[in-house]
């Protein structure tokens, strides 16, 4: 992806993401209009209008599909006509082996997809709790299979989402999620209170702008090491940064790159939350060879609130691929 170009989450979901006169430190000023769609093909998902008094009550499967067609991104398994198919729901704590696939309508499973920020499908893996995060770079093997190593660290419930977009004539991309458990004893943790930065591995990564349910706002984040900013950031997925959010409750998928900009230490995004609530905010980077993850706690549209970041603890965020690990 050229780090030049803007691109934007959904408005409302996939490629949307966040919310209301929040910001953290100084606030950053007004961004460009964003784009629609994240992702270039990505569906927007924007709030569905509502019904006026005067319309077609017996009509009713429109109105479901365009309500089904507007979720955010995350929370269905199936949607388009392909379905995200996990075989193996229930891995034991620690390491393990994840296999899935992507099917089509038919259940066949899926083995051309398009080449989207380096790779042809990004899988994540989230506690129902927030508190571990992981971004997994799984193997297709020529049947469609996909198989990745995960190091899921304790009992309990998890999610897992496939964002791929396919390479069959006018498919769109799509971002699915489906839900895996952890077998044991489960007490979950409560998420991290907001906090104006977010320490890893002896960088600081502070949070500032705007995060409004329904209104595009532009998240910008400073990459710090010893007090200096970090002006050298690498590529990673094709670009400075790499952003992904969930909303605490549901787990809704938001996904966003960068807006222009250099290597650091700034890097900026804009976002649009698809409603007010509480997200957990993960920010990739990669410096001097090794990829690292920033968490944030961000409450969207609380009034006079600025957006806060907690640091997550050295297990909760992880890369799999050549060895990109918190440890």
């Amino acid at each position: 992806m050229n780090t030049g170009v803007k691109i934007t989450a959904f408005a409302a979901a996939l490629a949307a993401t966040f919310g209301t006169a929040y910001g953290v430190g100084k606030g950053v000023g007004p961004v460009d209009e964003p784009k629609k769609a994240e992702h270039g093909e990505h569906a927007a998902a924007t709030p569905a209008p509502s019904a006026s008094a005067g319309g077609h009550a017996g009509h009713e499967e429109a109105p479901a599909q365009a309500a089904a067609a507007e979720l955010p991104g995350g929370l269905q398994v199936s949607e388009g006509g392909y379905t995200l198919d996990l075989e193996t729901p229930a891995p034991p704590a620690g390491r393990s082996t994840l296999k899935f696939s992507i099917k089509d309508s038919a259940g066949k499973k899926v083995t051309a997809f398009t080449t989207e920020h380096g790779k042809e499908l990004h899988f994540i893996v989230a506690s129902r709790d927030l508190t571990v995060f992981r971004h997994l770079h799984p193997e297709k093997a020529p049947d469609g299979t996909w198989t990745v190593a995960a190091d899921l660290p304790a009992a309990g419930g998890y999610k897992a989402f496939a964002d791929f977009k396919p390479a069959a004539k006018g498919a769109k991309g799509l971002t699915l999620g489906v839900d895996l458990g952890v077998p044991g004893a489960y007490a979950p943790k409560p998420l991290p209170a907001a906090a104006p930065t977010a320490t890893v591995d002896g960088y600081q990564v502070r949070l500032g702008g705007t995060l409004d349910p329904g209104k595009a706002g532009e998240l910008r984040l400073t990459v710090t090491k010893g007090g200096r900013p970090v002006t050298d950031l690498e590529p990673y997925l094709g670009a400075y940064g790499h952003l992904v959010a969930l909303r605490q409750g549901d787990l809704a998928y938001l996904h966003v790159h960068p807006n222009e900009g250099g290597p650091g230490p700034d890097v900026s995004f804009t976002a649009t939350a698809p409603s007010g609530g509480t997200y957990r905010l993960f920010l990739d980077f990669q410096h001097e060879g090794k990829v690292r993850t920033a968490a944030f706690t961000v409450k969207a549209g609380a009034p006079g609130t600025a957006p806060g970041t907690a640091p997550a603890p050295a297990e909760t965020a992880e890369h799999d691929a050549g060895g990109h690990a918190h440890g």
